[in-house]
């Protein structure tokens, strides 16, 4: 992040950190107690501080998006389990052999998407990802390919993990909290496209289309890659019979089967309020 210019006559806290950690070594100075708060990670993690650390990892990416001229993205979910082609012959499944597919075409759409947001200083429609593999793999990739920025929004997981490799470093960011990672995704969309995967490519979707269900969001071209995926696994007409959802609902999205597709719609898309 950059280190903007003071405008007050003040000492600023990387200053006494610094003083802090020169400090003659007492048993006062090595009470907890004795650390500068914001310093103090034992303080800064305490159950009590929870809505600080919430502020601050809303804050943290918000900054650095800012700072980097970040205006718009185009978001992409997908599932972390979806193999590039080059790796079907592995996969668990023979369905996700079948998905990798959709690795290939989420590549080319980051591509060409890319392509065209370089026109605008790359800080027009950057491609967003959860910067993990499979689908997210992709989305990175084919904007790395195209000699572009992405951004990845990891999040900390019991099992280790890393960000993939085509992740701008200064756009890669790491979570605690789902939530506010969601809402990251979401700040800056301009097009979600919806790969399929599993529950958190599930979760990921049904809160964007309530979002612009519920008018809490405006609305934005929302694409679903892979209609017999996604008609086998929900029965989107049952909830419109049921009532549970409108029938107008189901124009909140579309399918699509490839990158082409995709952008095609995004260019042809006009919000209806």
């Amino acid at each position: 992040m950059k280190d903007e210019p003071r405008n007050h006559p003040f000492r600023d806290s990387q200053q006494d950190i610094a003083a802090a950690d020169r400090t003659p070594d007492t048993p006062q100075t090595r009470a907890p107690a004795y650390r500068l708060a914001f310093s103090d990670m034992d303080f800064m993690t305490r159950e009590e501080l929870r809505p600080v650390r919430l502020q601050l990892e809303l804050l943290k990416p918000q900054l650095v998006m800012d700072e980097r001229g970040i205006e718009s993205t185009i978001v992409l979910f997908g599932g972390a389990r979806i193999p590039a082609p080059a790796q079907k012959d592995s996969a668990k499944t023979p369905m996700l052999a079948d998905l990798s597919k959709y690795y290939e075409q989420a590549r080319i759409f980051a591509k060409l998407m890319t392509e065209r947001s370089m026109s605008s200083y790359g800080r027009e429609n950057v491609i967003m990802t959860g910067g993990g593999p499979g689908v997210m793999e992709a989305g990175n990739r084919g904007a790395h390919e195209a000699g572009g920025q992405s951004i990845g929004l990891n999040i900390v997981l019991p099992h280790e993990q890393a960000p993939n490799e085509f992740v701008t470093p200064d756009l890669c960011f790491n979570f605690h909290y789902f939530a506010i990672r969601k809402m990251h995704f979401l700040m800056r969309a301009k097009a979600i496209c919806v790969f399929p995967g599993g529950f958190g490519t599930l979760d990921e979707m049904f809160e964007s289309l309530t979002l612009i269900q519920t008018k809490r969001m405006k609305p934005v071209p929302f694409l679903l890659f892979g209609r017999d995926f996604w008609e086998t696994i929900i029965n989107w007409k049952a909830l419109a019979e049921a009532g549970t959802i409108s029938p107008e609902d189901l124009d909140l999205f579309h399918y699509v089967e490839s990158a082409d597709e995709a952008i095609a719609i995004i260019d042809a898309f006009q919000p209806s309020c």
